[in-house]
């Protein structure tokens, strides 16, 4: 049973996070370049939100696998997870397809192509995605937040240390207090969440010019904007509880309102990796999905199931070609579904990190990735939605293999 006391701190934080967020777009949009001088306070929160993740991933995966005891068990809960994100991801790309198709939104736009940042085009392929699964050097991926090595590493690591006995119980015991240990300090690092957030969105919003210069932008591509934002509202708001109510019977308005803090977090850092710490604990101790399978999906969610990114690289590449009167074959939008469907799942749980992989989708069926420029100038914007799609859809997706599990694997 969750403590009032805590439940009572919880929600007044939530509302404190929610000021913060309103404070600093408000900031933002009236005192623009002038909030840079709170970068430096949404940096720091942030970073030691990023600092939990590389432990964290390792200690849940670890703790996690091991949780699901037989072998037998672990590849059939495998199997579900890997089928709720697939299934959920193919559902994203569709609608954003459908929408973007339905609204037009780059009919009788003006493309200013700009060069794209060289950066941004250094995208890798399809083949690359699956080389990145294993790395010679477990020190530099942590390094470098590569985050998919870790998950096969602590997968196969935990999966190994059951088969060791008690000798092996003792090295998942010790991963276990590590895990305790980082969600107690998760904790404290909420405290400065709502002023960490207040300083991320205003001088996000101050480095965009403030809000003359953000209407002046949206005015250029605001359909494209309300695409995507209307292609998300309907896969989080129609699609996704639809399967937690169809799978699970929970009450999605209450499962979502024990999330908010993650979803408010998701937002205001754009970044699902950092918002992991808060997702295992929403899930956990306000939805109350066991441990053993929070643990196992979210990491793995936090980077391979990309529901939002997904649905806006395929609505960015029509998109695109509609600005450049490049009608696209039923063919080419099937290339478009799955290139975007396999991108989002190589995108890191970082700021913007769509764009990079948006190359990989553009490259499929031939569209120039200078296209890449015209979405730039409001990305940051809609990549705090997108993220929070993201995270929603792990959250439900943890509800779901945990209900999945519990019928279908322990139940034989």
């Amino acid at each position: 049973m969750i403590d009032a006391n805590n439940k009572n701190s919880s929600n007044l934080l939530l509302y404190l996070i929610l000021i913060g967020i309103v404070a600093g777009g408000l900031c933002g949009w009236f005192f623009g370049p002038k909030m840079h001088v709170v970068d430096w306070i949404g940096e720091i929160f942030l970073n030691a939100l990023k600092m939990m993740v590389i432990p964290l991933v390792l200690s849940s995966l670890i703790v996690g696998i091991a949780g699901l005891g037989d072998i037998t068990k672990v590849g059939k809960t495998g199997v579900i997870t890997l089928a709720y994100f697939l299934t959920t991801t193919a559902i994203s790309v569709v609608i954003g397809l459908v929408v973007v198709n339905l609204m037009q939104p780059g009919e009788g736009v003006e493309m200013t192509v700009e060069a794209a940042d060289e950066s941004l085009k250094q995208a890798s392929g399809i083949t690359d995605l699956f080389v990145s699964f294993v790395t010679p050097n477990l020190v530099q991926a942590m390094v470098n937040m590569d985050i998919l090595p870790l998950i096969i590493f602590s997968l196969v690591f935990g999966g190994v240390l059951t088969t060791l006995g008690e000798r092996g119980r003792q090295v998942i015991g010790f991963f276990d207090v590590l895990n305790e240990a980082v969600m107690k300090m998760v904790h404290l690092i909420l405290y400065m969440a709502p002023v960490g957030i207040f300083a991320l969105i205003a001088s996000k919003l101050g480095a965009a010019g403030g809000g003359d210069q953000f209407v002046a932008e949206l005015m250029k591509i605001g359909k494209f904007a309300f695409t995507v934002i209307l292609g998300l509202l309907v896969h989080g708001l129609v699609m996704l509880p639809l399967i937690l109510v169809g799978v699970t019977r929970r009450n999605p308005w209450r499962y979502f309102k024990n999330a908010m803090q993650a979803l408010t977090t998701a937002f205001s850092t754009a970044s699902s990796s950092a918002t992991l710490p808060v997702t295992i604990e929403c899930a956990e101790q306000y939805n109350r999905v066991s441990r053993r399978a929070s643990l196992f999906v979210l990491p793995i969610g936090a980077t391979v199931n990309m529901d939002g990114t997904a649905l806006y690289e395929s609505v960015a590449a029509i998109f695109i070609a509609q600005m450049l009167g490049i009608e696209l074959t039923l063919m080419q939008q099937i290339i478009i579904f799955l290139t975007a469907s396999l991108a989002a799942i190589g995108a890191a749980g970082i700021p913007e990190a769509g764009l990079v992989t948006m190359v990989m989708v553009l490259q499929s069926v031939g569209l120039p990735t200078e296209g890449i420029g015209m979405v730039t100038a409001i990305d940051w914007f809609l990549d705090r939605f997108r993220t929070a799609v993201n995270v929603w859809g792990d959250s439900i997706g943890c509800a779901v293999v945990d209900e999945l599990e519990t019928k279908y694997v322990e139940g034989g």
